[in-house]
C-alpha cells in the first residue's frame, strides 16, 4: 500500500486550478434525505478495534490555511475543503473478512487526526446483485448506504460521500453465492479539514452553517420568494480535494427532462467522478443548528460541451433526478439582449443556497479571453468562490449566463462594492461543433429557437399565459363502444388573473369546435371543464385540444397550450385474457410488451423495489388472432430464483393458463393465438432459411435479418424439446439424438414477428 500527498498551491499567479479528477459526496445524517442509495444500516455495533486501521498522514493546517487565504480571494478557481491522498487498498488484500450468518462480510477503518470529515473515491466499483456497501463514522451517528448494483456506472467508478469526524469504517457485505465477486479498489481518501456540513465549523466562525461571508442572503429569506421556483434548478458541486462549485439544470426545447447540467469550463476536471447535492438549503432566513440543510444527490455525469471562450461547461448527470427531490429545469435566453435587471443563485464556499440581486443590469466585456457580462456591483447579496458556475438570471427568470470570476464579497456585513463578471449564455449558444457549443443540445430538432422556458413549471414572468391538461381520455388498446367524457384542466400560469379563454378540439379528423370560457383565476389557479360526449370508432380515435387568447391576447406561452392524444379501439368481438405478474426484489428491472403484428398494443414496469411477492394484474381485451408477449430484466437475471420467486402468466377467457415463465436472463417470450384458424397467414411468415431438410445429425439455421429471435423447436406431440436465442448469422444444430419425425420450428423476433417451419429428421 502507498500514501501520497496531494500538491496543494498552485502558483499565485495562476489562479486556475486543474481540478483532480475525482468526487466527493456529502454526508448523509440518519433522517435527512442524502444521496442516492438503496436502504438498509451496516452492523455497526461491533468493537472497532478489532478492524484493521489505516492512518492518514498529518496534514499542515498553518500552510493550507495560508494557501486559502490567498485563493479564497478568487471565484476562477473552486474553494477547496480538504486534502487529498492516494491510496491503494484492495479488499482481497486489506482489512477484514468474516462469515456473518449467510453473508461474506468486509471492513475497514480509516483515521485521520483532526479531521472534520472522510471521504472516499472508488476507483474500481463493480458489485453484484445482492451486494450492499455502507460508510460510517467511529461515533455510530452518521452512515451512508447502502450501495449496491444499482450504482454500478459505464466508467465503473464512485464516489462515496463524507462521514462527520475523524474515523470512517467502510463496511461491505455479500451473499456467499453471487453471480460474480465484487470487483472493488480504493483510491483516494479525502481528509476534510474545511467542510460545507453544518458542524464543520464553529458558529463563532461564519454562523451555523458554516462558510460564507455574513452579507449574504439564504434563498428562502422574503428577497428569494419570487426565485422558489428557480432556485430548485441549482445545485453545488463537489469535485476532489478542491471540492466546491455550482451549477444548473437547464431545459431543452424537447421539453423532455433530460438532465443537462450548466456549469463553468473553468471547474472542470472529470463529471463522471462529480457529486451533485440538490436542496442543500435551510427554510427560512436564518436557520439554526438543529435545522439541518436538505441533502439530495446525484453520482457523476457525462461532459457534453465546453468553451473557455464564454467559459461554460454542459453536462448530462447519470441519472435523472427522482420526483422526490422535486427540481426544476431552468429555461434560459439566447438572443444576447442585454437583461434590465440581474439575480444570481449559488452556493458560496460550500454553504447552504443563497441570492443575489443586481438592479442596474450588465455592461458587455471581455475578461481573460472571455465574453462575459460585467456587473459593477451587486445591490444586495454578494458572491464567493464555490459559487463559480452558478447561474446567472434575468428579469424574465430565464438563465443569461453563469459565473466565472470576480472580486465581490462580503467586507463584515455590507457588500465590498467589487465586480463579477458571467460567460454569456449568447456566446456558448454557437460554436464551431457540437463539443463547443450548447445549440446543439438544448435544441436537439433544431427548432432555432433561442429562448425557452423552464420546466415543468416554466417561467413565473408571463403576463398571461393559459395551459391546458386531459384527463379521462382512454389509453391503450380498448375494447368496446362505450363513448368517453373528457375534461380539460385550465389553469393559468400568468401574472395577470385570467378571466377569458378559448379553447378548441378536434376528434377524428371531423370539424374543430371552440368553448368560449370566462371566470376568474388568479396565477397558478385551475378549473375543470367537462367536454361532449364523444362516440369511439374502430380503429385509432385522436383528440387535438388547444387553449387560445387568455384575455383576448396571444398566449406568451405556447408550450403549454395544446394537448394531442390517441387510442385505438375495437368494436368487434373481442376476447378477455389477462397477465399476471409476481414481482421478485427488483422490480425496477422488468418492463414488458404485447405485441400484433410489430404493434404495440400493451405495456407496463419498470415496478418499485423490494416487492417480492407482489402481484400485477393485467387485463387484456383482445381481437382473433396472434400476439407476441415479451418480459425483459435489464440486469439479465429473470423473475427468479435468486432474488425473490416471481413469475409471470398469461390466462385465456377461461382462466386456464396459456403460457408462463420466471426463469430467464434478459428476455422471455410467449407467441399464442386466440383461435387457431387465425395463425394461416401469420405463421407463413418467410424465416430463417432451415437446412438441410429432410435432416440426419446437424441443421442450420441462416439468421438473415432474424438475429436476436427466440427459436423453440416442437415435436409432433407439442413438447418443447428445444429453445435457444439466436446469436449467429448461421447456426448449428445437432439433431442426432432427435427421434425420427416430423418437428416445428417457431421463430419469434422483436419487430419481425414470428414464423414456423416444419422439419423431418431421417
Amino acid at each position: 500500500m502507498f500514501i501520497r500527498s496531494s500538491d496543494f498551491l498552485r502558483a499565485f499567479s495562476n489562479i486556475f486550478y486543474r481540478v483532480v479528477a475525482f468526487m466527493v459526496g456529502l454526508a448523509l445524517m440518519p433522517g435527512v434525505v442524502g444521496q442516492i442509495n438503496h436502504g438498509g444500516q451496516p452492523e455497526w455495533q461491533i468493537d472497532i478495534a478489532t478492524i484493521p486501521a489505516l492512518r492518514l498522514p498529518d496534514i499542515d493546517r498553518e500552510l493550507l490555511d495560508a494557501q486559502d487565504a490567498v485563493t479564497d480571494q478568487y471565484k476562477e478557481a473552486p474553494w477547496r475543503f480538504g486534502v487529498e491522498f492516494e491510496v491503494n487498498v484492495d479488499p482481497s488484500l486489506e482489512g477484514l473478512w468474516t462469515i456473518e450468518g449467510n453473508e461474506r462480510v468486509w471492513r475497514m477503518r480509516f483515521d485521520a487526526s483532526d479531521a472534520l470529515g472522510i471521504s472516499f473515491f472508488f476507483d474500481e466499483f463493480r458489485l453484484p446483485k445482492g451486494g450492499h456497501l455502507f460508510v460510517w463514522n467511529a461515533e455510530r451517528t452518521d452512515f451512508i448506504g447502502s450501495f449496491d448494483h444499482r450504482n454500478n456506472k459505464d466508467w465503473g467508478t464512485l464516489a462515496i460521500g463524507q462521514t462527520m469526524g475523524t474515523s470512517a469504517i467502510i463496511e461491505y457485505r455479500e451473499p456467499l453465492a453471487v453471480d460474480f465477486p465484487a470487483d472493488l479498489h480504493i483510491g483516494k481518501v479525502v481528509h476534510s479539514y474545511r467542510s460545507i456540513h453544518r458542524y464543520a465549523q464553529s458558529i463563532e466562525e461564519r454562523g451555523p452553517y458554516g462558510n460564507s461571508g455574513n452579507c449574504n442572503i439564504n434563498v428562502n429569506c422574503p428577497e428569494g420568494a419570487p426565485w422558489s421556483v428557480e432556485s430548485r434548478s441549482v445545485a453545488l458541486i463537489i469535485q476532489g480535494n478542491f471540492a466546491v462549485c455550482t451549477g444548473a439544470l437547464v431545459n431543452n426545447t424537447a421539453q423532455d427532462g433530460t438532465p443537462y447540467f450548466l456549469t463553468a469550463n473553468h471547474c472542470l476536471g472529470n463529471p463522471n467522478n462529480w457529486t451533485y447535492i440538490f436542496n442543500h438549503e435551510i427554510e427560512g432566513c436564518t436557520g439554526n443548528t438543529n435545522n439541518a440543510p436538505a441533502s439530495d444527490v446525484i453520482s457523476g455525469g457525462t461532459l457534453k460541451a465546453s468553451n473557455a471562450g464564454s467559459d461554460f461547461a454542459l453536462i448530462e448527470l447519470s441519472d435523472t433526478p427522482p420526483p422526490s427531490y422535486n427540481v426544476q429545469y431552468s429555461g434560459w435566453d439566447a438572443t444576447g439582449v442585454s437583461p434590465a435587471n440581474l439575480t444570481g443563485i449559488h452556493h458560496p464556499s460550500g454553504d447552504v443556497k443563497k441570492i443575489c440581486f443586481d438592479e442596474d443590469g450588465p455592461s458587455i466585456q471581455n475578461v481573460g479571453g472571455a465574453a462575459v457580462w460585467y456587473i459593477s456591483e451587486w445591490e444586495e447579496g454578494v458572491t464567493e468562490p464555490g459559487s463559480s458556475g452558478s447561474p446567472l438570471y434575468d428579469e424574465n427568470h430565464r438563465i443569461v449566463g453563469q459565473l466565472y470570476g470576480g472580486t465581490a464579497a462580503c467586507s463584515g456585513s455590507v457588500n465590498n462594492g467589487e465586480p463579477d463578471w458571467y460567460g454569456r449564455f449568447d456566446v456558448s449558444w454557437d460554436g464551431n461543433s457540437a463539443a463547443t457549443r450548447l445549440r446543439d443540445w438544448l435544441d436537439p430538432s433544431n427548432s432555432g429557437a433561442l429562448v425557452v422556458d423552464g420546466w415543468p413549471e416554466g417561467a413565473i414572468a408571463y403576463n398571461d399565459d393559459a395551459g391546458i391538461q386531459v384527463t379521462g381520455i382512454p389509453t391503450d388498446f380498448t375494447c368496446g363502444a362505450e363513448p368517453f367524457t373528457p375534461s380539460v384542466l385550465l389553469s393559468n400560469s400568468g401574472l395577470n388573473d385570467l378571466v377569458s379563454a378559448t379553447i378548441t378540439y378536434t376528434y377524428n379528423g371531423a370539424s374543430s369546435e371552440s368553448i368560449d370560457w370566462t371566470g376568474s383565476l388568479d396565477q397558478f389557479e385551475s378549473e375543470t371543464l367537462a367536454l361532449p360526449e364523444f362516440i369511439v370508432v374502430d380503429g385509432e380515435n385522436t383528440l387535438d385540444i388547444q387553449v387560445l387568447n387568455p384575455n383576448g391576447v396571444s398566449d406568451e406561452n405556447e408550450f403549454n397550450n395544446a394537448a394531442n392524444v390517441s387510442f385505438v379501439t375495437s368494436l368487434g368481438p373481442t376476447i378477455d385474457y389477462e397477465l399476471v405478474i409476481i414481482l421478485d426484489d427488483y422490480g425496477s428491472e422488468v418492463t414488458w410488451e404485447l405485441k400484433e403484428l410489430g404493434q404495440v398494443l400493451f405495456s407496463g414496469g419498470p415496478y418499485e423495489d423490494d416487492l417480492d411477492g407482489t402481484e400485477v394484474v393485467v387485463d387484456f381485451c383482445l381481437t382473433d388472432g396472434c400476439y407476441i408477449f415479451e418480459i425483459s430484466d435489464s440486469y439479465g437475471d429473470g423473475l427468479c430464483c435468486e432474488y425473490g420467486e416471481g413469475a409471470w402468466t398469461i390466462l385465456d377467457e377461461n382462466g386456464d393458463e396459456v403460457d408462463s415463465g420466471g426463469e430467464f436472463e434478459e428476455f422471455d417470450q410467449s407467441v399464442f393465438c386466440t383461435e387457431i384458424s387465425a395463425v394461416g397467414s401469420i405463421l407463413d411468415a418467410e424465416g430463417p432459411t432451415v437446412y438441410p431438410n429432410p435432416a440426419t445429425t446437424t441443421i442450420y439455421m441462416d439468421a438473415q435479418d432474424w438475429l436476436g429471435s427466440d427459436v423453440r423447436v416442437f415435436d409432433a406431440s407439442g413438447k418443447l424439446i428445444d429453445r435457444f436465442v439466436m446469436r449467429t448469422a448461421s447456426e448449428a444444430i445437432d439433431v442426432s439424438n432427435w427421434s425420427p419425425g416430423l418437428y416445428t420450428i417457431s421463430t419469434v423476433h422483436r419487430t419481425l414477428g414470428f414464423s414456423q417451419q416444419r422439419l423431418i429428421v431421417e
